[in-house]
C-alpha cells in the first residue's frame, strides 16, 4: 500500500452497473462499472495511489459498487452518499467478444452533481485528474465538470485528462456533441479517444487529421486507440504507432478504460505528472511514447482476455513479461 502522502491521480465520473448478458440474452450477470470508476480500480490494480469523485446510491447496485471500488484499493474520500438510485448499463456480447450498451440513467446517482458535491480546487497532492464518459457530457454534471477542469487548467498544478467515450444514443445532435467534446479537450492535457468515438463525431475524416486538429487545441498528446489495430499517439515532436497484444479475446468490455490506466500509470511512474508535466509530455521523443503507448496496450489487452471490465494488477504484468515470448 502505497502512504496516504503519495502523489495520487483523483478520477472524476460516473460509477454504475454493468448487466452482461450472456449468449441466450436471458440471464445478466452484474459487474460493477462506469468508465471513470473502471480507470480508479484499473489504476488501483496497478498500484497507482487514487481517489474516485463520484455520487453513488444507497440501494444494492451501489452497495455492490462500493465494495467493488474499496475492494480493489480505491480511496473513496471524493464518493458523495447520493439519494437517487444506481445507473445501468444493459451489455450484449457479440461473437467477436465486441459489447453493444444500452443505458437506465433518467433519475440516477451520478447526473445529479450539487455544488460542493466537487471541490473547489484539488487537494495538493494530485498530480492528475482524469474525467471523461457520461458524466462530461450528460447534464447537469457535464456543466460541473467542465467547471472543474476550467479552474485545473488555470491553476496548472495537476495534468488533466479526458476521454470522451461517447454514447451516441445519449449525446443527441453530432454537431452539439462535437462542440461540447473539443470544449473540453481544450482544456485538458492528455485525450485519450477510440476511433470508433472520432467515426462518430468527425465522419469520414482520417484520424490522423482529427488528432492533429485535437492537438492544435491545446493538449500535449492525442492517443487514438484502434482496437485490435493497436494504438496511435502523437505529440508536438511527432506521431508513433503501437500493435495490440496479441490475446484471446473474452470481451472487449472495459477495454478503452484499462488503456486509460495504463497510460497514466507509465506516466506517474515516469514523473511526468503534475505542474511540469504539460511541457513535457508535450516534447516526449517518439521512443518514449511508443514505450507507454505499448505498456498501456498491455494493459488493454490483458483485460480483453478475461471477463468484465476489471484489468490486470502489477503482478499479471510481471508475470507476462517473465514468460518466455514465442515466435
Amino acid at each position: 500500500m502505497s502512504p496516504p502522502t503519495a502523489p495520487r491521480i483523483r478520477v472524476v465520473g460516473e460509477a454504475l452497473v454493468d448487466l452482461v448478458g450472456d449468449t441466450s440474452g436471458r440471464v445478466f450477470t452484474a459487474h460493477p462499472g462506469g468508465s471513470p470508476a473502471n480507470v480508479a480500480v484499473d489504476l488501483a490494480r496497478l498500484d497507482i495511489p487514487v481517489t474516485l469523485h463520484g455520487r453513488i446510491g444507497p440501494d444494492a447496485f451501489g452497495r455492490l459498487i462500493r465494495a467493488h471500488l474499496a475492494g480493489n484499493g480505491v480511496d473513496l474520500g471524493g464518493v458523495v452518499a447520493a439519494q437517487e438510485p444506481s445507473s445501468l448499463a444493459v451489455a450484449t456480447i457479440s461473437g467477436d467478444g465486441e459489447a453493444a450498451y444500452d443505458f437506465w440513467t433518467t433519475g440516477t446517482a451520478d447526473w445529479q452533481w450539487r455544488d460542493g458535491d466537487l471541490p473547489d480546487h484539488l487537494p495538493a497532492d494530485t498530480v492528475a485528474l482524469h474525467t471523461g464518459s457520461l458524466a462530461s457530457w450528460l447534464p447537469p454534471s457535464a456543466t460541473a465538470v467542465a467547471a472543474l477542469l476550467a479552474r485545473e487548467r488555470i491553476r496548472g498544478t495537476a495534468t488533466l485528462s479526458y476521454d470522451p467515450n461517447c454514447r451516441p444514443d445519449l449525446m443527441g445532435d453530432r454537431a452539439g456533441a462535437l462542440s461540447l467534446v473539443e470544449r473540453l479537450v481544450s482544456l485538458v492535457d492528455v485525450v485519450k479517444v477510440s476511433q470508433d468515438d472520432l467515426a462518430w463525431l468527425l465522419p469520414g475524416q482520417p484520424l490522423e487529421r482529427i488528432a492533429q486538429r485535437w492537438l492544435a487545441l491545446g493538449p500535449a498528446l492525442v492517443v487514438v486507440t484502434l482496437g485490435g489495430g493497436g494504438a496511435y499517439g502523437l505529440n508536438r515532436t511527432g506521431n508513433v504507432r503501437v500493435a495490440a497484444l496479441p490475446v484471446t479475446i473474452v470481451d472487449t468490455i472495459g477495454a478503452g478504460d484499462a488503456f486509460t490506466a495504463g497510460l497514466l500509470a507509465g506516466l506517474y511512474r515516469s514523473g511526468l505528472l503534475g505542474p511540469r508535466g504539460r511541457d513535457t509530455i508535450a516534447d516526449l521523443p517518439a521512443e518514449t511514447l511508443r514505450d507507454l503507448l505499448r505498456n498501456a496496450a498491455t494493459v488493454a489487452g490483458l483485460t480483453c482476455a478475461q471477463p468484465g471490465a476489471a484489468g490486470p494488477t502489477t503482478a499479471d504484468i510481471r508475470t507476462l513479461r517473465a514468460e518466455p515470448q514465442t515466435k
